[in-house]
């Protein structure tokens, strides 16, 4: 059910419940209006209807809440591994003197991964560095090439801590453009 709709709802039963326990309320002052101490146990019974009510509420808005966060953290942990794999496979290309086929290949399979996580403007930075990757990696070594390396991987790490870090409030991708972007990534290849 959606979250709106759901509200929307809650919000119609309390009203309700106001209406009808204000209602109630009147009648039976009225019915017990020669008896105080049954009036007395009209309001006891109406005040824990009520207490039990509004804790309901309460617990079930506390619930959605922790649910959630817990998947806010699920999120920003699958974030950062996959953010760290990569990180960790241009290391391991970087330190080589001459890598293979299998690592270019983890590194552009990395792309799909990145396309499920990462913010538009992390997407858009890892385009302009595989191209960079792919100027530089022609000879399957990066011995030499480590300055543009270097200035390609800091532009990239700075979208990705940006990206953790929940900094990113640009609305200048739509979601065309991040789809093209993603397609874009995927489909050309590292290795010429």
């Amino acid at each position: 059910m959606n979250t709106t709709i759901k509200n929307f709802t809650y919000l119609i039963l309390s009203f309700l419940t106001l209406v009808a326990g204000y209602a109630f309320l009147r009648y039976a002052y009225k019915v017990t209006d020669s008896f105080p101490f049954t009036q007395e146990i009209v309001l006891i019974i109406l005040g824990t209807v009520a207490t039990i009510f509004i804790t309901a509420l309460l617990l079930n808005k506390q619930t959605s809440v922790e649910i959630q966060k817990e998947q806010n953290i699920r999120y920003l942990e699958l974030k950062t591994s996959t953010y760290q794999e990569l990180l960790n496979l241009i290391e391991e290309i970087s330190i080589v003197d001459h890598f293979s086929q299998k690592e270019l290949i983890r590194l552009q399979f990395i792309t799909h991964k990145l396309s499920v996580i990462a913010s538009p403007e992390v997407i858009d930075e890892y385009n302009s560095f595989l191209k960079v990757i792919r100027k530089i990696s022609k000879d399957k070594s990066l011995v030499g090439d480590m300055p543009v390396l270097h200035d390609a991987l800091s532009s990239l790490t700075i979208k990705i801590r940006t990206d953790i870090l929940g900094e990113n409030n640009s609305t200048s991708y739509t979601q065309n453009k991040i789809t093209e972007m993603i397609k874009d990534n995927s489909s050309k290849s590292i290795v010429e």
